[in-house]
């Protein structure tokens, strides 16, 4: 299993990015992938969610309105739409992906506490004044 971030970089307040997550070795029909971030000297935070077999998505109230995550067709990448970029989204993004069941399709992109499965490298992201 493999998965990798692109897409970070540097740019300023206002600007768009678009990140994307590509997942190898495994189907993800019935998997979710999360967007987690951490800013220096912060806990790591869930931002956006999606559940690849129903589409379902979740995103935090730092971000909602202006990132959107969506899918290519063939489901093996994901893709993180970030506009009207703030400086406090500066931060290293990560890409995490897991298997849920009918029993967690609740509290997979809702409980984000030691959420586990793969994960990426990370992938910077810098947004300056």
């Amino acid at each position: 299993v493999q998965v990798a971030e692109s897409g970070g970089g540097s740019v300023q307040s206002g600007g768009s990015l678009t990140l994307s997550c590509t997942v190898s070795g495994f189907a993800l029909d019935w998997h979710a992938i999360t967007w987690f971030r951490q800013a220096p000297g912060k806990d790591v935070e869930g931002v956006s969610c999606l559940r690849i077999r129903d589409g379902y998505t979740y995103y935090a109230d730092s971000v909602k309105g202006r990132f959107t995550v969506s899918k290519d067709n063939a489901e093996k990448t994901v893709f993180l739409q970030m506009d009207s970029l703030e400086m406090e989204d500066t931060a290293l993004y990560y890409c995490a992906v897991k298997p849920y069941d009918l029993a967690r399709v609740e509290s997979v992109c809702t409980n984000f506490d030691s959420w586990g499965g793969y994960w990426g490298q990370g992938t910077q992201v810098t947004v300056s004044a």
